[in-house]
Order: C-alpha cells, then structure tokens, then sequence
C-alpha cells in the first residue's frame, strides 16, 4: 500500500488514503472510491441537511414538522422513512410515508439516518 493521500472526491478533504493499490477512502466523509473509475459531479449528487449524500434505498428522518396540503395533520420532525428513491426537481426524494402515502421531499429537510 502506498503513503500517498489523495483529495476526496466527495467533499474535498485532504486526506484520502489508499485501502489497495487503486481504492481510496475518506476519514471525515466515509466514502470509498476507486481511483480508475470516473467519479460523478458532486453537484449532481443530492445531500441532506448534514451535508451528507444519499442513495437510492437510504433511509432517512424528517428533521422538522412539514405541512401536507390536503392533510389535517404535519409529517412530524423525527418522521422515519425507509427506501427512499432519488429523483430530478425541486423535491429530489420520492418516498412513500406511513398514514400519508407517496410524496416528494426536499433533502434539506431530512437528514440520513
């Protein structure tokens, strides 16, 4: 293994260090990349309110109550949704929530749980 530290990728830390000959890891983010493959633009990842990025199937928790129109009732802050799915637009999370149903998120409002 070698010495050399690299930037990571995903939040720019100095720190990257090599696991094997071509795969490199962050301490502070925790992500894993190879150095031979191409890595995605982070503008086009989406991240929570923690500034960490989230997959498809991640679960997450609603970080503050949020109005539903049509519904008597808020998503409660500390609301768990599980298997969420990644989409394009201003809310960026499709999920399904227990006694509300599908609806879209914005990752601002979430953090990974």
């Amino acid at each position: 293994m070698s010495d050399e530290m690299k930037p990571c990728p995903f939040c720019q830390s100095p720190y990257g260090y090599a696991l094997s000959a071509v795969r490199y890891a962050c301490p502070e983010c925790g992500q894993e990349w190879n150095t031979n493959e191409e890595i995605e633009d982070p503008k086009d990842q989406v991240v929570d309110s923690n500034g960490n990025v989230l997959f498809n199937g991640d679960t997450i928790i609603v970080i503050k109550d949020l109005p539903v129109k049509g519904a008597p009732k808020p998503v409660k802050a500390g609301t768990k949704v599980k298997n969420i799915r990644l989409v394009e637009g201003d809310h960026d999370i499709s999920c399904k929530i227990d006694g509300f149903g599908a609806m879209g998120l914005k990752s601002q409002f979430v953090r990974k749980a």
